[in-house]
Order: C-alpha cells, then sequence, then structure tokens
C-alpha cells in the first residue's frame, strides 16, 4: 500500500480502534436465574431471572435461545376477567437504570421441548437475543422452588 494512503488513514484508524464500542459497552445483567422443575416429565417449563439495564441505553430482550431445548420464548401470564390468559412477549424493554422481573404468574420464558429430563441443581445456559443484535449467555439453575 502506498506510504502517503497509509499516513492518510492511519489517524482515523487509531481513533476508531481507541473509542469504545458503544453497543458492547454495557450489557443487562441477569441474576437469580432459574428454571421450575416440573413434578413429572412434561413438555413445558417455566424460566425465571431479574433483568438489570445498568447502562445508559434502553435495551430489550427480543428472544431467546437453549440447546437444551427445542424453542424458548417470552411470555406473559395476566388476570383477565378472573381467568388466567398467557401471551407470547415480542419485545421486552428494559429502561436505562431499572430491572425487568421474570416471576412466577407474570414475565416468564417458556421453555419447549426439553432435549432430556433436567433435576433439580442441574444448570443450562439459555441466551437472550438483544434488540442490537448482541447476545447475553445465562447459566440457569433447575429447582424446585424459587430461589
Amino acid at each position: 500500500m502506498n506510504r502517503s494512503v497509509v499516513m492518510t488513514l492511519l489517524p482515523g484508524l487509531l481513533f476508531a480502534v481507541s473509542m469504545p464500542a458503544v453497543a458492547g459497552d454495557c450489557l443487562p445483567k441477569v441474576e437469580g436465574a432459574w428454571i421450575r422443575m416440573t413434578p413429572v416429565a412434561m413438555p413445558m417449563m417455566a424460566g425465571f431471572a431479574r433483568i438489570e439495564n445498568p447502562c445508559s441505553s434502553p435495551a430489550a430482550v427480543v428472544g431467546a435461545e437453549s440447546l437444551a431445548f427445542a424453542d424458548v420464548s417470552l411470555h406473559e401470564t395476566r388476570q383477565e376477567a378472573g381467568i388466567s390468559r398467557m401471551r407470547e412477549v415480542e419485545r421486552l424493554p428494559v429502561a436505562p437504570g431499572k430491572a425487568v422481573e421474570l416471576k412466577p404468574g407474570g414475565l416468564h420464558l417458556m421453555l419447549h421441548g426439553p432435549y432430556q429430563p433436567l433435576a433439580a441443581g442441574e444448570k443450562t445456559v439459555i441466551t437472550l437475543k438483544l434488540a442490537d443484535g448482541r447476545a447475553l449467555p445465562v447459566q440457569f439453575e433447575v429447582r424446585k422452588s424459587a430461589p
């Protein structure tokens, strides 16, 4: 490459490398991740956790996946006219400095088709997909009840 071209491009390249990657600098944090163990082998389970956004910009979970389950999706349970109804949630926003709780009877992960039975104490990874294209792998522990 021509020396003058290199000298022209080098300052811009050095500046770009020294700049923090805005999207990559800060990720949501997940705490207390657990999967409710079912009393018998069932084709569905549920996952719960607290998702906190310590970042200065909003974050959103737009999906999830796991090698332990055929399908993972976000759902919400609501009481409507005295009847408990569940619906899929396409986008779960988490405002800067705030947290969202995935808990029984509310927002949760639906875990369809476990590839093998999971016992209490086992751990498995569920990867949360963020709206900005990043992925957040989270280790979930199988439990009989909430931590």
